[in-house]
């Protein structure tokens, strides 16, 4: 059986990070789908839109053949079962992940029965990353090349230039 990943989340923007789980998760999985929530059903306000998340996340893993990359709104479960798919992949950071990380996959499995979730923590490096840190350095000035992918970089830093003027 050919098992299918949905990797779900806003990625805004894709980390390094998320990069590593994606990149691990290939060699784990026969296909990967990065689904890329949509603002409707995120808490989240994105900086990018999801249309802007999904092409940069194809041009990032244009050269993974297991890797697809698309969005969603309403509930992961539903997305799910529109692709006929049963495992979540997730990382963990820290523990501070874990709470919310737990309940999401408890009611995800209220919801749909077949659900299932695979963890992964990202490997040392990227432990400390995250979306929202990684915009909060580039708001600043600083140096994002060590925490997204290079193709990632000018977009990002282009949304801060817009921003300013």
């Amino acid at each position: 059986m050919k098992t299918v990943a949905i990797y779900p989340g806003t990625f805004d923007p894709l980390t390094t990070g998320h990069l590593d789980l994606i990149l691990r998760a290939c060699d784990i999985f026969a296909n990967v789908i990065v689904a890329v929530a949509d603002t409707d059903s995120s808490p989240k306000t994105p900086m990018f839109s999801a249309v802007e998340r999904v092409a940069m996340i194809k041009q990032v893993t244009k050269d993974m053949p297991k890797v697809s990359v698309d969005s969603f709104s309403g509930l992961l479960v539903d997305y799910m079962r529109s692709r006929h798919a049963t495992v979540a992949l997730r990382g963990l950071r820290a523990i501070s992940d874990f709470e919310y990380e737990f309940q999401l996959a408890q009611m995800n499995r209220k919801l749909y029965p077949e659900f299932e979730i695979v963890y992964m923590m990202p490997d040392e490096r990227y432990t400390y990353i995250s979306s929202s840190l990684v915009k909060q350095v580039a708001s600043l000035g600083g140096d994002v090349s060590a925490f997204v992918p290079e193709e990632i970089r000018p977009k990002l830093m282009e949304k801060f230039i817009k921003k300013a003027m």
